[in-house]
């Protein structure tokens, strides 16, 4: 069995196997939010740096220039550190299918253990990408305004198997397990 599968066998209950396990994708991991995210991130940033530099020319007070760093790190944080952050995640993180559940192992300083009973899950819905990865989502999403994951979708509360290869085939096997323990 592979390494990913392994971190799952203290988490097998009796007769329980695993059928599958993977990693999301590695790396920068662009989402369709981003379309919005990104150029909210540039104007952020340059009307913070615009902010700044008027600040500086017309020696305003140390204050106005600390208040103005402040938000420059803020942007930063949009338009890289969100990045960083969800790669971090998912670089942490590895999905298991049994014959009875989905696991989803998240280690590290955001870690965190989640088993999802097949016969429990409301709803299965496949997001394909390209190259045949995709993710699924377990469960009714919650809107991503509101929430640390419009930022980080690896921190999302709905438990989800995000951009992992062959999604087709995981999705089908999640489907017939689902309807088996029914």
């Amino acid at each position: 069995m592979s390494r990913e599968a392994d971190q799952f066998r203290a988490h097998l209950g009796p007769g329980e196997s695993i059928l599958w396990a993977g990693k999301p994708a590695q790396g920068v991991l662009f989402t369709s939010r981003d379309f919005l995210l990104i150029p909210f991130s540039i104007f952020w940033l340059g009307f913070v740096c615009f902010w700044l530099f008027g600040v500086i020319s017309a020696g305003a007070p140390l204050e106005f220039m600390l208040f103005g760093l402040l938000f420059l790190f803020i942007g930063l944080g949009f338009m890289v550190g969100r990045f960083a952050l969800d790669a971090f995640v998912r670089a942490n993180t590895t999905y298991a299918v049994t014959t009875e559940r989905v696991m989803i192992n998240r280690e590290g300083p955001f870690g965190d253990f989640t088993a999802i009973a097949l016969a429990r899950v409301p709803t299965v819905k496949l997001k394909p990408r390209g190259g045949g990865r995709g993710t699924i989502v377990l469960g009714q999403a919650t809107s991503p305004w509101v929430q640390m994951s419009i930022w980080t979708p690896s921190l999302d509360p709905t438990p989800q198997l995000i951009a992992i290869a062959d999604a087709q085939r995981v999705y089908a096997l999640i489907q017939k397990q689902g309807a088996r323990v029914e």
